[in-house]
């Protein structure tokens, strides 16, 4: 059965259906409500201080969830809209880009070291982990974990 987990107030669930009903609207969260999950391959489980990112398929902001007014300063309605990489000013080591090949190839990109360089406040080293979205929408789900 597949793993879900909301990308709002970090919840993990289980189920064998990936939409909600006879519709082909996505799951929403038991939890917290809200209005969508993202399937992972494997059971994944952040830390309690992670922050979490949801981007559309051209990696800008669609939503926020717990953790990141912490890690960044910033609230969702600072970011919505702007491109995740250069609203949270994320420099990963050796200048990949991460968010990139994890848009341009659907891709997990896990436990890769970054620094968020946000409203350029002080920079605060984490960990990235990235899952793609996957249905036809495309878009990532970051999970960044401060160290």
């Amino acid at each position: 059965m597949p793993n879900f987990i909301c990308p709002n107030c970090g919840n993990r669930s289980i189920s064998q259906d990936r939409t909600a009903g006879f519709r082909d609207r996505p799951r929403g969260c038991t939890n917290c409500g809200f209005g969508f999950l993202f399937e992972l391959l494997d059971d994944y489980y952040p830390a309690p201080n992670a922050a979490f990112v949801v981007t559309d398929a051209d990696g800008r902001v669609i939503g926020s969830g717990r953790g990141v007014r912490e890690l960044t300063g910033l609230g969702e309605t600072d970011m919505i809209g702007q491109p995740v990489r250069e609203v949270l000013g994320l420099q990963f080591e050796n200048g990949n880009d991460h968010v990139g090949t994890a848009l341009e190839w659907g891709v997990r990109v896990l436990d890769k070291s970054v620094t968020v360089h946000a409203e350029g406040d002080r920079p605060e080293d984490a960990q990235a982990d990235i899952f793609p979205a996957y249905d036809e929408d495309g878009g990532l789900l970051i999970v960044l974990t401060p160290k």
